[in-house]
């Protein structure tokens, strides 16, 4: 890989040189992304105008990211018998329908079933779309990856943003506007993209829970459960302790939130990971995660301080989503799209559980509850990454060798394959560098 590589950079001035088809696909996984932060701004507006309580808005989450943990079992399945171009186009069209029918809602629990349909669309589309782009790239595959990291970072960053933006005229904004913008990207992937071969090898829908026999995965699979456990009663049900903020300005303060995301998942993350290691890394993300939430929990009545702390829980969460990443696919003994669906699958349940959690937490026991609550939960999944402590050193030892190393080796397969994680295209372009010095 290290001379293919290497070749791929010196003969890609620009990774921005790509065929329209890419350009599609990356358009739309800037939209697909947004996704994560863009309901955030609009919170208190659906919970005021609807009538619904905090912990039936949480059902926007719980709805659309349990659907996505199941999805991405069958993910590999599917694409293995329709192809990658299919089963992205089926992702798009399924977040344009259910993005305008959400939309169109008059009530909350419409906007709730429909948000799961959203689900299924995403995690169709964000298993395969890294794939479609890497082999449909002639610039250069370093350069379909760094398009793809941009892509990443400009979705996580913009989407509250937009959110924001979009809901100070209306609470359907937001979802009208993703219908929209991914209704421009289906039709444009449909026309530019060539049409993906069949693998000839097809995927069993049984490999990613089989895939939990083995103890280092399910280990780090409970490691994201955990953290996402933190994470999203963090990104859910903070706004509602943000004061009287109007949708712009959540959107402003869930913008600062996603530029540390895409910087630190960037950057921060392949930096400190050489210098420290990834277990150590690990816990001083974990630990600062678990602090920022215990003092949402002690000052919930503090705006100042819940804003302070969402912003730079910006930092832990793209270092978290990286490295993480970098755990499981370092240390599985199964193939990497099999880790992949396997782990996504684990740390969605927990995402997707916690909002609707603190909902009904902070109704019965009030609003500092559910962050100690979860600060505690993170720091029990530092607990359990350290019972693979050794397993982590060993991987990083070994991809610190001169020469082909697992991680080096596998990078640029990897990315081809489904499902895949957003977190693969970090982890690539890290063992890039590492063939370049």
């Amino acid at each position: 890989m290290s001379g293919s590589a290497g070749a791929a950079h010196a003969h890609a001035p620009s990774p921005f040189r790509q065929p329209k088809a890419v350009w599609a696909v990356a358009f739309a996984c800037v939209i697909s992304f947004m996704g994560i932060g863009l309901v955030d701004p609009i919170l208190p507006s659906l919970s005021g105008q609807l009538g619904a309580t905090h912990a039936e808005v949480e059902l926007l989450f719980t709805s659309y990211l349990v659907v996505t943990a199941i999805a991405m079992l069958v993910t590999g399945w599917v694409s293995s018998r329709i192809g990658a171009k299919r089963t992205l186009l089926a992702g798009l069209t399924l977040i344009v329908v259910f993005a305008a029918l959400a939309g169109a809602s008059s009530g909350i629990w419409g906007i709730v079933w429909f948000r799961a349909g959203w689900g299924l669309g995403n995690a169709l589309f964000i298993a395969t779309s890294l794939a479609v782009i890497v082999g449909s790239s002639t610039g250069g595959f370093a350069g379909a990856i760094v398009l793809y990291e941009t892509a990443l970072g400009l979705g996580i960053a913009t989407g509250p943003l937009v959110g924001g933006l979009l809901g100070s005229v209306s609470w359907r904004g937001p979802f009208f506007g993703v219908s929209v913008l991914m209704l421009i990207a289906l039709v444009a992937t449909l026309v530019l993209l060539e049409k993906t071969p069949v693998p000839a090898e097809k995927a069993r829908i049984s490999e990613p829970i089989t895939a939990l026999k083995h103890r280092a995965l399910a280990t780090t699979g409970g490691v994201g459960l955990l953290y996402n456990w933190g994470f999203f009663t963090m990104l859910g049900y903070a706004p509602f302790l943000m004061g009287d903020l109007n949708p712009i300005a959540l959107g402003g303060v869930f913008f600062g939130w996603g530029v540390l995301v895409a910087i630190f998942a960037v950057f921060g993350a392949p930096w400190l990971k050489e210098r420290f290691g990834t277990a150590r890394t690990l816990y001083g993300a974990l630990l600062a995660m678990a602090v920022l939430l215990a003092a949402i929990g002690i000052w919930d009545t503090t705006p100042a301080v819940v804003i302070v702390a969402v912003i730079l829980s910006g930092i832990v969460v793209g270092l978290n989503n990286t490295l993480v990443t970098t755990a499981v696919m370092s240390i599985s003994p199964v193939p990497r799209p099999t880790a992949s669906a396997t782990y996504g699958f684990v740390r969605f349940i927990g995402g997707g559980l916690a909002p609707f959690a603190a909902g009904l937490m902070a109704g019965a026991l009030g609003a500092s509850v559910p962050f100690v609550i979860a600060a505690v939960v993170v720091v029990a999944a530092a607990l359990l990454l350290s019972t693979i402590h050794r397993n982590l050193e060993d991987a990083d030892a070994e991809a610190a060798q001169p020469g082909p190393s697992h991680e080096r080796t596998d990078a640029e397969a990897a990315v081809r394959e489904v499902p895949g994680s957003p977190g693969e295209a970090i982890l690539a372009e890290d063992a890039l560098e590492h063939d370049r010095r």
